[in-house]
């Protein structure tokens, strides 16, 4: 009842907010962090490059501690949600990373277009509609009153192979569903980028020269007790000698392991890591494809694979599916990387099939919302 009732005053204040008019305006919103992210930064470059005319405003902001946030961040979060409401309002486009209340509760100007440019590469993992009433799940009534993902005109995935995830955790209809990949893929692909990122990541740490890399990318687990288990017995198994292990762990994790030859990072981003990494060890993660973009050896330490799959569940055969060695011992993947003979075909194959566009990202998506302001013909 309380979620209803505040529901409606949003929808009463929203009222005001739309007697503004219209410009010719894009307006991306995230939760994932109180910065820019790269995606929205790099989309944001390019439509200014290629209409000034454009406006563009970025809204990032996380409810730090989510619904136990303080009172403090509570109405800071309030704040922001006015602020979120007046570009609504205000813009012909909306792009967005993650789910946004706003966009799903309120009932827009029948010129806005809505744009859910998630922030996964790929689906592997199950996700909203897909898992509703599971454990790691929404509850199906809270699912309803929010209307979880509703209002979406377009959302972007990239490659066809799993539109239909997307469709099914959006509950969206396929008819929405269009085929662009996120536009830090341009980065991925840059060779100056590339340089660039490991020159810095080398002065911070210049240890990781002269050894080969192993970066391990895992999912976030609520219950670390396994999780922290397992990742004890890698860091034990793993002959610093040659390696360096860096561990690129959930920002959530509360897991905290030191050891010579491994690093825990927190000042670089997964994709930054990438550029170093000369092997990658993850499970559910969706870094996934974009070391398969980099042409990176995965290999796969799932050591709860079955637990996994009842308490989230995966959109596909997860072992037949992955380009990479499977198993529950960290031992197993060491020596793999040791003395096995990696199937780049397999990897090439995978990446192919889930991320079909790996050319001209940013400037595919630029062009598809130019072409959304341009119907309107809206002035500055």
């Amino acid at each position: 009842m309380l979620k209803k009732v505040l529901i409606l005053c949003a929808r009463f204040i929203y009222c005001f907010f739309k007697i503004l008019p219209t410009k010719n305006k894009v307006t991306m919103i995230s939760r994932q962090s109180n910065t820019k992210t790269i995606d929205f930064e790099l989309l944001e470059k390019k439509l200014k490059e290629k209409n000034e005319n454009v406006q563009v405003k970025i809204l990032c902001k996380k409810l730090v501690g989510g619904i136990n946030a303080s009172l403090a961040e509570k109405v800071k979060y309030v704040l922001h949600c006015l602020l979120q409401m007046y570009h609504i309002a205000t813009s012909k486009v909306v792009i967005l990373d993650s789910y946004c209340i706003l966009i799903s509760i309120l009932n827009h100007k029948k010129s806005l277009k809505v744009i859910q440019m998630w922030h996964s590469m790929g689906t592997m993992k199950k996700f909203g509609y897909q898992i509703l009433n599971m454990e790691e799940g929404t509850k199906k009534d809270v699912a309803d009153t929010m209307r979880m993902h509703k209002n979406y005109d377009y959302v972007f995935v990239s490659g066809a192979s799993y539109a239909k995830y997307l469709e099914e955790g959006f509950n969206c209809g396929m008819e929405k569903v269009r085929i662009f990949s996120l536009p830090r893929v341009d980065l991925l692909t840059s060779k100056s980028y590339k340089e660039e990122i490991r020159n810095k990541i080398e002065l911070k740490y210049p240890e990781i020269k002269g050894k080969k890399n192993i970066v391990y990318c895992p999912t976030f687990r609520k219950n670390e007790n396994e999780f922290k288990a397992n990742l004890e017995n890698l860091i034990n198994k793993v002959d610093t000698s040659k390696y360096n292990l860096i561990l690129k762990l959930h920002p959530l994790s509360k897991t905290n392991i030191e050891k010579d030859g491994v690093i825990t990072d927190t000042y670089f981003s997964s994709m930054d890591m990438l550029f170093i990494a000369d092997y990658v060890i993850s499970d559910y993660s969706c870094i996934i494809y974009e070391a398969a973009i980099l042409n990176i050896p995965l290999y796969f330490l799932a050591f709860d694979l079955e637990e996994y799959e009842k308490v989230r569940g995966l959109n596909f055969d997860y072992k037949k599916e992955v380009p990479g060695l499977v198993s529950s011992k960290a031992e197993d993947i060491l020596n793999a990387i040791e003395n096995s003979q990696y199937d780049y075909n397999a990897l090439k194959s995978f990446r192919e099939k889930y991320v079909e566009n790996i050319d001209n990202c940013t400037e595919k998506i630029a062009d598809f919302v130019l072409d959304i302001l341009k119907d309107n013909n809206y002035t500055k």
